[in-house]
């Protein structure tokens, strides 16, 4: 098994770098760039001070006053030079011994453009160090922002995946049981619809119904907690923390339900009608003792060795529509916000981090089925 997880390991590397040289080749052929986000905004200020100051297009003194916005005129080279070298771009190729200033040294050194590949190599070598750089538009670390949008992430991700095993498992098994009955037939239809409910709807919904829209106000419209969390006591925090999150997590764990609890079921039905459940049920075993002493560990195997991938991508996965309707700032949110800004140290940042969580989850799972089944042995199997 030792082998096995050495040569598991061995593959992370150049299945990540893979994934890696994908993601960065894609993004050289996507129009638009930091450069375009950066002008954009000029603009964009420009056109609200024109709006506030009454300037037009026609008017004679239009002209002379565009020249005052920066992004009428697209960015100064000397500023655009900076930014190039800032953002790993570019460098500067300065007189030996020169000091002066990014701007100086942006009038007074020649720019030289980083061919993609270099560039490729140079961020993926901060990367193996775990160095992630800074994001373009927020002045602050990857890794600081990643860290700020966690304990959402970890609210969604956790209380999801906890809640949709503890209530399918279960169902799944009662289901199994009960297969063909009135029961199996109605649970069946009502799981099935709210698979397909979509998760805007389902959050709207409870918004409406639960948070003051046309009903009832009993759970807060944002947040994770309240103003006044930190003056509340342990037991106030803890309420206050389970009361601002039963909406959203509800939201996204209705949809879960189906698929967990008909796998659940179709693994106990296949389990029930092997050989050896028969020779158990002979032998005057009870029915619990057959499900649950011999039925259980056989048919949960593919259930719960599946835990650490399913948590792993509700937790990274997350949901836009989620955060965006309960005003929740976490990972979706990031990777949206990233993407349409073309923040590139965030993007590859957490798409270097993730795939890398993600590998290593894949050999979890892995162990988790030999945990679950020790007759497993992938050795033998390679």
């Amino acid at each position: 098994m030792l082998a096995y997880i050495l040569r598991r390991l061995l593959l992370v590397i150049p299945t990540l770098f893979g994934i890696m040289v994908v993601n960065f080749s894609l993004t050289q052929f996507v129009p638009g760039g930091p450069f375009d986000q950066i002008e954009a905004r000029l603009e964009g200020e420009g056109d609200s001070l024109k709006a506030v100051t009454g300037n037009s297009g026609g008017d004679p003194g239009a002209e002379s006053g565009d020249k005052g916005y920066v992004g009428a005129r697209g960015l100064p080279p000397e500023f655009r030079a900076k930014l190039e070298v800032e953002f790993g771009f570019a460098r500067f190729i300065c007189p030996e011994g020169y000091e002066g200033t990014p701007i100086q040294q942006a009038k007074d050194c020649k720019k030289e453009m980083i061919p993609p590949v270099e560039r490729f190599f140079i961020m993926m070598g901060k990367f193996v160090r775990f160095d992630f750089g800074q994001s373009y538009f927020r002045s602050q670390s990857v890794m600081g922002l990643v860290a700020e949008k966690l304990p959402v992430s970890i609210t969604l991700g956790l209380w999801t995946t906890l809640i949709a095993y503890m209530v399918s498992i279960p169902l799944g098994i009662r289901k199994a049981v009960r297969d063909g009955s009135s029961f199996d037939s109605w649970t069946s239809g009502i799981i099935i619809a709210a698979y397909a409910i979509p998760g805007l709807l389902v959050a709207v919904m409870l918004l409406v119904l639960f948070a003051g829209g046309s009903y009832w106000k009993i759970f807060p419209l944002r947040g994770l907690t309240s103003d006044n969390f930190a003056e509340l006591s342990m037991i106030g925090k803890a309420l206050d923390y389970l009361w601002h999150i039963t909406l959203p997590v509800t939201a996204m764990t209705i949809a879960s339900f189906a698929t967990l609890t008909l796998l659940t079921k179709n693994s106990f039905l296949d389990e029930i009608k092997k050989q050896y459940v028969m020779t158990a049920r002979a032998k005057g075993l009870s029915e619990s003792r057959v499900l649950y002493g011999h039925v259980f560990r056989n048919a949960m195997l593919i259930v719960i060795a599946g835990f650490p991938a399913l948590f792993i991508s509700v937790f990274f996965g997350g949901s836009l529509i989620i955060e965006t309707i309960f005003s929740l700032d976490g990972l979706g949110q990031l990777g949206y916000k990233s993407a349409v800004e073309r923040d590139y140290p965030v993007i590859f940042g957490t798409l270097f981090a993730f795939g890398l969580m993600g590998l290593v989850v894949g050999i979890i799972s892995d162990l988790m089925y030999v945990w679950v089944d020790p007759r497993i042995d992938f050795e033998r199997r390679g």
